[in-house]
């Protein structure tokens, strides 16, 4: 096999062999729905909105979370006995990592950013209860999760385990993203996601607009762009996290709209906890303010200026995680 170039097509479906035993082990529900949306908003009668509802894969380990871990975990749950990964006090990532290291008889580290120590969140009550390791970093420790000689002594901390990036964002993720778009059988023009570590966009632009050889219905479209929500202040950096993960050439356009994050990661505004209430209450979507939340904000406002083409098939990825909906997100740093 060395040196061979396997078609994408058959590497989804590797992936989907190979991680069909977890999935039913964790009982995931797959494919997930992708649902007609129409909610009374101006502009929203233009177009044709529908919902990818990855956040009803799992109650626990929904959305990209699972997408991107799943490669990871189907190539090395058998062999692996210690995972360490990063995150905050409210990781969508971290949760989702040590439910499923706790139902894998893994162990599991958790290096967190700041010190919970004395008033722990409803995440870290949880991997307590999932009997994870966790660790407080300061924030100048937790800077150095990406650089090798940081990495090389948690190395020799932890002996053989697997060292997950933030956010669960590494070469194996891609893999998992894309097949979301094999499930997604309908030609369309705009797929819309949050961006925060840059994986699931880099995902979503890698196999966007790829034929199935087995004949599995295109999503091409003359049109056709993945637009990233940007949920921090990034300009820049965002594309950059995005751009190490795209080949030197990509014909797919894609753009990240930097507008909607209303004040940085984890920060909100009275308008978008009311589009969350709205979102619940009048079409019975959860959102949270952090990821989703800031999603379909953005959907409203740029429906509301005509800024998609009449007759567009737009797709709005739900991420799932709703960590950030278990606690005031005023109070998060």
């Amino acid at each position: 096999m060395a040196g061979i170039t396997l078609p994408f097509s058959l590497l989804i479906a590797i992936a989907t062999m190979t991680t069909e035993h977890l999935q039913k082990q964790l009982g995931l529900s797959l494919p997930s729905p992708l649902e007609r949306f129409t909610p009374n908003w101006p502009g929203a009668e233009r177009v044709t909105l529908w919902v990818k509802r990855d956040d009803l894969i799992h109650p626990i380990i929904s959305g990209n979370k699972w997408r991107k871990l799943s490669q990871l975990l189907a190539d090395n749950a058998a062999t692996t006995q210690h995972i360490v990964s990063f995150g905050g006090g409210f990781s969508n990532h971290l949760h989702a990592l040590g439910w499923c290291c706790h139902q894998l008889g893994i162990e599991f580290t958790a290096l967190i950013r700041g010190n919970y120590g004395a008033s722990p969140t409803p995440m870290l009550a949880d991997l307590s209860r999932w009997h994870a390791n966790i660790r407080y970093l300061t924030k100048l420790e937790y800077k150095q999760r990406d650089e090798p000689d940081f990495i090389a002594g948690l190395r020799k901390q932890y002996p053989g385990a697997l060292i997950v990036p933030e956010g669960g964002s590494q070469q194996d993720a891609l893999a998992g993203v894309q097949s979301m778009l094999t499930e997604c059988q309908i030609p369309f023009d705009k797929i819309i996601t949050p961006v925060a570590s840059g994986a699931t966009l880099a995902g979503l632009i890698n196999g966007a607009g790829i034929i199935d050889g087995a004949g599995m219905h295109s999503s091409v479209s003359a049109r056709q762009q993945v637009l990233g929500i940007a949920v921090l202040n990034g300009v820049g950096y965002l594309e950059n996290l995005v751009a190490r993960f795209l080949p030197a050439k990509s014909s797919c356009d894609w753009q990240i709209l930097h507008q909607y994050h209303h004040g940085g990661y984890a920060r909100t505004s009275p308008a978008l906890l009311t589009l969350c209430d709205e979102m619940q209450q009048e079409y019975e979507i959860p959102l949270e303010p952090v990821y989703s939340g800031k999603v379909f904000y953005a959907v409203k406002a740029l429906l509301a200026q005509g800024a998609f083409a009449a007759g567009e098939q737009i797709i709005i990825v739900h991420t799932g995680g709703l960590q950030g909906a278990r606690t005031d997100p005023d109070s998060r740093s």
